[in-house]
C-alpha cells in the first residue's frame, strides 16, 4: 500500500495497512507538504510586513513565530483601499507542482492553503477587533470572511490542478478551557465559510485537514458539518481522549502526537508510550481515523529528544499492529 493510499484509508475509515503517520527521521513520515510560495513581487512596506500589510515582531530568544503588532485594518474605513494579496499567481505554485509531480515515494500530498479565519481576522484587525467584531461590526464581518474565503478556494483550485491530494490549513479556536467564541456565534458568522471553502475542496476530491488547538470540542460537530475531515490537534487532554472519541471517533479523523502541554512535558517515557497507544486504540477502531504525528517545533515547548523517541517508537510499534489483525 503507498503512502497516499494508506492515508486516504486512515480518512475515509477503510481499513490501511498500518496506522499513517508524520514523524521525524529516522522514522519518516507518510506525507509531503506543499504549499504556495510568496508572491517574488511582493515588496514590505516596512520592516517586519507580510504581504497581507500584518507587522510581525518577537521578543528577543522567542522560539515562537511571534505576534502582530501592526494590523492594516484595524478599522474598516480601511477595508475600501486595502489590497489583498493574489493567491491565483501561476508563480507561487510552481515550487509545489515540480514537487508533487517528483514524489517517488507515492506520498500523500498534502497541500498548505490560506483558509485561515480566526487568525487572519485577529492579523488584520487586532485581537480585541476580532472578537468584538461579530456584535459590533457583523456585516463588515462577514464581507470580510468572504474574501478571505473567495482567497482560499483561489488556492484550492490551484492545489487540486497540481495533483495535491488534500488541503490543510491553522486555525486555533480554542482557548485552554472554552472555545473563542461561542458555537452559536461560531455558527452564525464563520461556519458558512468553511463550508463553501470545503465545498470547494471536496468537489475537486481532495480530502480536507484543519490544525486548531485548544479546547474545541464544542465546535467540532459544527466542523464535521461544514465537510472536515480531519482534525490535528496537538492538544487532547483538556477536552479528553475518551470525551473525544466517543463523541466524534468514525466520523472524523484525528491527527494527533502526545499532548503537547501535559504529557509529552511532564509524563515519565512509560506514560508517553501510553498515551502515544491509548491514541492509536481510541481513535483507529474505526477501521482508520487515526493518523500518529510529532510537534515539529520541538524546542519551543521543551520537548526532550528522549520522550520524542518514545512516543515515536509507540507510535510505529503499536500502529503497525493495528489492523493486522483483519
Amino acid at each position: 500500500m503507498t503512502p497516499r493510499e494508506r492515508v486516504r484509508r486512515a480518512v475515509l475509515f477503510q481499513r490501511p495497512d498500518r496506522v499513517p503517520w508524520d514523524l521525524p527521521q529516522p522514522w519518516g513520515s507518510d506525507f509531503l507538504g506543499v504549499g504556495p510560495s510568496a508572491d517574488p513581487s511582493f515588496a514590505p512596506a516596512e520592516p517586519g510586513a507580510d504581504e497581507w500589510g500584518c507587522v510581525w515582531a518577537k521578543l528577543h530568544g522567542d522560539k515562537t513565530m511571534g505576534q502582530v503588532v501592526g494590523h492594516p485594518l484595524d478599522d474598516y474605513a480601511k477595508l475600501a483601499d486595502y489590497t489583498f494579496p493574489n493567491y491565483n499567481l501561476d508563480v507561487r505554485y510552481e515550487s509545489a507542482r515540480t514537487a508533487a509531480r517528483a514524489n517517488p515515494d507515492e506520498k500523500f500530498v498534502l497541500a498548505s492553503v490560506p483558509v485561515v479565519f480566526i487568525h487572519r481576522l485577529e492579523y488584520l484587525r487586532g485581537h480585541e477587533n476580532a472578537w468584538t467584531d461579530p456584535y459590533e461590526h457583523p456585516q463588515e464581518l462577514d464581507a470580510l470572511l468572504t474574501r478571505l474565503a473567495d482567497i482560499a478556494i483561489d488556492a484550492i483550485h490551484r492545489m487540486a490542478d497540481l495533483g495535491a491530494d488534500g488541503i490543510i490549513s491553522c486555525d486555533d479556536w480554542g482557548q485552554q478551557d472554552r472555545p473563542i467564541f461561542s458555537p452559536q456565534i461560531f455558527r452564525e458568522h464563520f461556519k458558512p465559510h468553511y463550508a463553501r471553502v470545503y465545498a470547494a475542496a471536496r468537489q475537486r476530491g481532495l480530502l480536507c485537514f484543519l490544525h486548531s488547538c485548544g479546547y474545541i470540542i464544542d465546535l467540532l460537530e459544527d466542523f464535521i458539518d461544514a465537510g472536515l475531515q480531519v482534525i490535528q490537534q496537538d492538544q487532547q487532554e483538556n477536552m479528553g481522549v475518551g470525551e473525544l472519541a466517543s463523541g466524534f471517533g468514525g466520523r472524523l479523523c484525528f491527527w494527533c502526537p502526545v499532548d503537547i502541554q501535559k504529557t509529552m512535558i511532564d509524563g515519565s517515557l512509560d506514560d508517553v508510550r501510553a498515551y502515544a497507544r491509548r491514541l492509536i486504540d481510541a481513535f483507529g477502531c474505526f477501521d482508520g481515523g487515526f493518523i500518529a504525528k510529532w510537534y515539529p517545533s520541538p524546542d519551543a515547548v521543551n520537548h526532550t529528544p528522549q520522550r520524542i523517541a518514545a512516543m515515536a517508537e509507540a507510535f510505529v510499534e503499536h500502529g503497525q499492529k493495528a489492523y493486522a489483525s483483519a
